[in-house]
């Protein structure tokens, strides 16, 4: 059995969980319900977030390193880590739509008020007022997008720039390589606009997956298309294919976030969030007794359990409970220093972990199981869920109270 040091089944959660407002560091930002009103904690390391963009940014020299930051930052905030990349150099956001891009642009204006933002979902009809309002950039993925995108800017005079995305394999959005053709004399014009060439990645978290190196020699193509023009390819995992995925700009997107690119290996990333969560009661259940909805855990002895307060309600997958049929949860919690596995079905406000080999007393109300950090990732929560850690991080709830650590 694991143990790691006392403190961390965290005396410093705790007291933060309660503590005033005039106690808190300068150096951490809180929102959402005070922690004594909720039932669990979510820090996020804004210094974290950044050693991993400088880390993925110093790997791609001479290309640029963009930041995809939609979701809410993947849960994490998109305001606080908009403005803390910004501030450490990042010049380029990528966000899934407008209000994101807006959210950013309010961001990071003290510090990058020239920052490029592109919105990953396109140019819907009769956007284009708001494009220009907050300087965004659309990603464009058809002829109608474009043609709306260029009337605009033609009848307006406005000079925003936009993204040309192409599918080379992924068969999501973006234009038919066939299209490409269409616009290599509208790049050679004075005042184009087009100031990204762009497409997709489908399976670079598997690095001989063949459709790398089909997607990977069609955007070759398309560069040479499109020479004078910057090209962006490279995803998180796509960023460790190698050089020939770098082009002139890679987009990390859950790698900043503390998700491993490389899953196959080990994680190069930092870890960013922690959640705690309180203990509302500790029980004691005789041998034969069950724990939690559909009687899924059976205790083979006298036994205590920790109930704790958050479930999927908070973002915990459900899926990490213990199945039917006797199928056992390999998910665990840190409570008192000490691994504690948890047993039955996450309900939507309760889960249970069994605290039978802790000392008496270790395990009681109103202690802290740390469910993220202290040694269990978020890729951990996602194995153990049959998912991926890019829906962990975005499924974390708004229930927690919620600190950013600088």
């Amino acid at each position: 059995m694991a143990v790691l040091p006392a403190h961390d089944s965290p005396p410093a959660a705790e007291a933060a969980a309660g503590a005033p407002a005039s106690l808190e560091s300068a150096q951490t930002e809180t929102s959402g319900p005070p922690g004594l009103e909720t039932g669990g904690l979510l820090t996020i390391d804004l210094a974290a977030i950044v050693k991993n963009w400088k880390t993925m940014s110093n790997r791609v020299v001479p290309a640029d390193c963009a930041a995809v930051i939609k979701a809410d930052a993947y849960g994490c905030g998109i305001d606080k880590v908009a403005a803390a990349l910004a501030k450490a150099g990042c010049a380029t956001f990528f966000v899934a739509h407008l209000a994101e891009a807006r959210q950013v642009r309010i961001a990071v204006r003290a510090v990058a008020p020239d920052a490029a933002i592109y919105v990953l979902s396109g140019f819907p009809p009769g956007t284009a007022p708001i494009f220009a309002e907050i300087n965004a950039r659309p990603v464009i993925s058809s002829l109608a997008e474009f043609v709306e995108w260029d009337a605009y800017r033609t009848a307006t005079h406005w000079r925003g720039g936009a993204a040309l995305h192409f599918d080379t394999g992924m068969n999501r959005l973006g234009f038919a390589l066939e299209e490409a053709p269409l616009f290599t004399t509208r790049v050679k014009m004075p005042d184009h606009g087009i100031s990204l060439v762009m497409s997709h990645l489908a399976c670079a978290d598997v690095p001989g997956h063949p459709l790398n190196a089909r997607q990977i020699e069609a955007f070759r193509d398309l560069r040479f298309l499109f020479r004078g023009t910057p090209t962006s390819l490279a995803n998180s995992s796509g960023i460790f294919l190698g050089p020939a995925t770098h082009c002139d700009m890679v987009r990390p997107g859950a790698a900043l976030f503390g998700v491993n690119p490389t899953p196959a290996t080990a994680n190069l990333m930092e870890p960013v969030v922690t959640v705690t969560a309180r203990v509302a009661q500790v029980r004691d259940v005789p041998r034969g007794g069950t724990v939690g909805y559909g009687a899924t855990w059976t205790a083979a002895r006298p036994s205590r359990i920790a109930i704790v307060s958050v479930g999927y309600g908070d973002g915990y997958p459900r899926g990490a409970s213990d199945g039917p049929r006797g199928a056992k949860s390999d998910a665990f919690a840190f409570i008192a220093g000490r691994r504690c596995p948890m047993v039955g079905r996450v309900s939507m406000d309760l889960m249970a972990f069994d605290v039978t080999r802790l000392p008496e007393g270790d395990a009681r109300r109103g202690t802290h199981a740390t469910l993220i950090g202290g040694g269990i990732t978020v890729d951990d929560v996602a194995a153990w869920s049959g998912t991926i850690g890019y829906e962990v991080l975005t499924g974390l709830g708004r229930r927690y109270r919620r600190e950013w650590k600088r």
